[in-house]
């Protein structure tokens, strides 16, 4: 299924399970306006197609212990095949990257770590990352407070979701 093949429905259902994932098919077919059977067969569909890809419980870092985030520039001595590949190997081993780009500009990747504490972070980017072979250099930044997190993606204003819009918008 195809971007173009989605209708107002499918939309309006993306939106919603964006909001919360949890909901039943009878409140999310409600919700949507729709009965259940067919709400569920385009649930279905659309998780089938791989637009829908998994399902996730979000949890409050910081009730966690986990106060201290960083957003780390990373460049290698060499952008080849090889190097890339063992760096993102590496990467994705590691539990506190919560997100890693290959970027264009100044360094070759960005990542977003999160750890307990500075101690955490050190021992993370002297004992491992700083080890990982080709790495040329790293420089750190630490996030002072999170204005913005979100993890539900913009829908088209054809999704019908009634997104509210800020002043003079």
């Amino acid at each position: 299924m195809l971007n173009s093949e989605l209708d107002v429905m499918d939309w309006k259902i993306l939106g919603r399970l964006q909001e919360n994932a949890r909901a039943s098919n009878v409140e999310l077919a409600r919700a949507v306006n729709l009965s259940p059977s067919p709400c569920l067969n385009r649930v279905r569909a659309l998780e089938k197609s791989g637009i829908i890809s998994r399902y996730v419980t979000l949890l409050d870092p910081l009730r966690l212990g986990l106060t201290v985030s960083v957003f780390i520039q990373v460049s290698l001595e060499k952008q080849v095949r090889n190097a890339l590949d063992v760096f993102q190997n590496s990467v994705l081993a590691r539990d506190e990257v919560m997100e890693c780009y290959l970027m264009t500009g100044d360094a070759d990747y960005l990542l977003r770590v999160v750890v307990s504490d500075v101690q955490s972070l050190e021992r993370f980017i002297v004992d491992y990352l700083a080890k990982i072979p080709g790495v040329a250099s790293i420089k750190s930044s630490f996030a002072l407070k999170q204005v913005k997190y979100k993890t539900a993606l913009p829908l088209p204003a054809r999704a019908g979701s009634g997104a509210r819009r800020g002043a003079g918008s």
